[in-house]
């Protein structure tokens, strides 16, 4: 999701790569879920979430769109978040205990904050959110180990890929009328989302899809 914020304005004004050390350690978030409640729409998932989601919760897209889920418009396409639910607006995620019960298989997002990321041309680098985590004693520790995540340097290419692409789509519907547009949302929906993956190779099949896409696509 795009922010139009001033950087200096919502971050401690550096910008970090992966072996960078990090103010961002909660120490397991003991006794806090604030970040999982009132998030609204979003924690947006992208397609290695949904299928993180649908291997870890033995569902399909549909049963995930039953109680976990739900589809909004971000920047102008259509894409699913995580549910938000009751009086409190918790995730759907969240356990008795207001702890996390997908946290070996969470979102990247859920892995990413209190960070961002900031796009450039070739890639991203990260900046930590001053204002998001009402944890005021973090301690410091690498990106990477932060954000847990397996093959880091793929998956990182792969979040810029994926940046890219609904980037150029989202140029490319502002183009068509409403009915068009619709079309490729929808496309774009059942194509990376829908349509499950069926090999433990996400990163090879995510990008013959995506190649495809482009092609059918046009962009």
């Amino acid at each position: 999701m795009k922010r139009n914020v001033d950087l200096k304005d919502i971050s401690d004004g550096r910008l970090y790569t992966a072996n960078d050390m990090v103010r961002a350690d909660c120490r397991d978030c003991e006794g806090c879920s604030a970040c999982c409640r009132g998030m609204g729409s979003s924690i947006i998932l992208d397609p290695l979430d949904i299928k993180r989601l649908c291997c870890g919760c033995s569902a399909d897209f549909a049963g995930l769109m039953e109680r976990y889920i739900e589809l909004n418009v971000a920047d102008g396409m259509i894409v699913p978040n995580l549910k938000m639910n009751g009086q409190e607006e918790a995730c759907a995620f969240l356990d008795g205990s207001g702890r996390c019960g997908i946290h070996a298989f969470r979102p990247g997002i859920c892995r990413l904050f209190p960070l961002g990321r900031y796009y450039e041309e070739k890639g991203f680098r990260y900046f930590l959110q001053i204002h998001e985590c009402r944890k005021k004693d973090r301690g410091k520790i690498k990106v990477k180990k932060w954000l847990d995540t397996p093959d880091l340097k793929t998956y990182e290419q792969y979040t810029a890929d994926w940046h890219g692409f609904l980037t150029d789509c989202q140029a490319a519907a502002e183009t068509l009328d409403e009915e068009q547009a619709r079309i490729l949302n929808l496309y774009v929906l059942k194509t990376f989302y829908q349509t499950a993956y069926e090999t433990e190779q996400f990163y090879s099949e995510f990008y013959g899809r995506l190649d495809q896409a482009r092609e059918t696509l046009g962009i």
